[in-house]
């Protein structure tokens, strides 16, 4: 049970505070739980299946080749897990009549990606214990949801732009990005060092979060 707190915990503190962040026009509670169990289940079945399918049809086998860790970050899991958000706050959060501010495409990304990282998140602590935990909490978590957020942002833009399928590609793409370069830095753990590279990516993602709730924040159609 503590292990299970352990895993869950800090999903839901990010959850709490991007609630916060969301100032003008909070979203109906349900439809919040509603995507996170989406992101949780629907998410995590889409993202199996597909890893499935890749690895009969491209089998990786070269542990110390840079090239297929490449591949592997960006092209297999980066795209794979990403998309099997983006499916969901694409066909599910944005034409909802209650997504009617750029700020939440943040706030229902953030609820499908923490979904799917409280799955991952479990089956990885229960395995590796409290120090999996602890290590996850100030890395994998929180590289989550910058994913989330980056996506989101633009996802926000899209439902009020015209060309919306620009602004949603365009985060899918950027979440992809960030979420490939950080898995890529730990993928070539074999080169001395190199791990820097994720949290490096880590921070660059953070930061651009910050800005994006911000400007959301700002320009929020509900602000007097």
């Amino acid at each position: 049970m503590n292990l299970l707190i352990a895993a869950i915990a800090p999903i839901f503190a990010i959850i709490l505070y991007i609630y916060c962040k969301d100032q003008y026009e909070k979203e109906p509670r349900r439809l919040l739980l509603y995507n996170f169990l989406l992101g949780a289940i629907v998410s995590i079945l889409i993202t199996t299946i597909l890893y499935l399918g890749t690895d009969i049809y491209f089998p990786l086998n070269d542990e110390f080749s840079i090239t297929q860790q490449f591949f592997k970050a960006f092209l297999v899991v980066a795209v794979i897990e990403e998309f099997s958000k983006y499916i969901i706050v694409r066909y599910f959060a944005q034409p909802n009549k209650e997504f009617n501010e750029p700020f939440d495409g943040i706030m229902y990304a953030v609820m499908v990606s923490m979904g799917f990282a409280a799955t991952e998140n479990i089956m990885y602590v229960l395995e590796g214990g409290y120090q999996v935990a602890f290590l996850r909490a100030f890395t994998a978590i929180p590289a989550h949801a910058t994913f989330a957020i980056l996506m989101g942002f633009f996802m926000g833009k899209a439902k009020f732009a015209k060309n919306r399928s620009k602004y949603n590609l365009l985060g899918l793409f950027l979440a992809v990005l960030f979420h490939g370069a950080y898995d890529f830095f730990l993928f070539i753990d074999f080169i001395p060092g190199i791990w820097i590279g994720a949290f490096a990516s880590l921070i660059l993602g953070i930061f651009l979060s910050s800005r994006a709730i911000k400007y959301h924040q700002k320009n929020s159609h509900f602000k007097i």
